[in-house]
């Protein structure tokens, strides 16, 4: 498999930051970290193992960048304000530096995906939301879609506007609105089994129906964990038989 690890200086994040690439050709899959991991979390927990075949294939190029929680959500010992800040300089870091990178290695019209599982899954969501016109789609496996499940109580507008459950149903702007309905593949995921929540992937099912915009859910057993198994299993099948 064609794997490339590189980084660049982030002006939006003021340090380097690495990323990583597997494959030669085909859609772009950019993969969010589950926590508090880095760019090199999915392979190590066996995932791009897992869809080798289908990048090896030329059917999809995967990206896999660091996350910054420890620095925003999950710093439980930050001024509660200053996360909101960190987290959309996150945002301006995927939207103006990694999708012109995922473009320039491969093309303008390479279709870009956003991915994640657990609070990935959340910030996956969530990016594709905000610019809908450069990434055109997402995959979300075990997430939940309310930020204030990771805010401890706190609450300001910054939370607002990162939390998928609460601003999609004021989102009223038809052009956001017509972008994203435009997608074929917006895709949430769920086991019902230990530590999963598949109710909250139902309640933002129906707050996309409401908005008029179509989506794929499957919610899986009881015996299916919030675990990386779970995970190993449900991306090759979903980017198998979805996409």
């Amino acid at each position: 498999m064609n794997r490339h690890l590189t980084s660049w200086y982030s002006p939006a994040l003021d340090r380097e930051m690495p990323i990583a690439s597997y494959g030669h050709y085909g859609f772009a899959l950019l993969l969010i970290p589950t926590a508090a991991a880095d760019f090199l979390e999915y392979e190590r927990f066996g995932l791009i193992h897992a869809i080798a075949p289908l990048i090896e294939s030329g059917k999809v190029k995967v990206f896999s960048i660091n996350s910054i929680n420890l620095e925003s959500w999950m710093n439980y010992d930050m001024i509660p304000e200053h996360k909101g800040i960190k987290h959309n300089q996150f945002n301006e870091y995927v939207f103006n530096e990694v999708i012109p990178f995922i473009k320039n290695a491969t093309s303008n019209d390479t279709m870009v995906y956003t991915c994640g599982a657990s609070f990935g899954a959340l910030h996956a969501m969530n990016l594709f939301l905000k610019r809908p016109d450069i990434i055109n789609g997402v995959v979300s496996m075990s997430g939940v879609y309310d930020l204030t499940e990771y805010t401890r109580g706190h609450w300001d507008e910054q939370v607002f506007y990162n939390s998928p459950m609460h601003y999609l149903p004021l989102l009223n702007d038809q052009w956001y609105l017509e972008k994203i309905r435009a997608s074929h593949h917006i895709h949430l995921f769920s086991g019902s089994g230990d530590y999963e929540d598949p109710d909250s992937a139902r309640r933002f099912t129906t707050l996309l129906y409401d908005k008029g915009i179509w989506c794929d859910l499957e919610i899986w057993g009881n015996d299916v964990k919030h675990e990386w198994p779970t995970w190993l299993n449900m991306l090759p099948y979903i980017l198998h038989n979805k996409f």
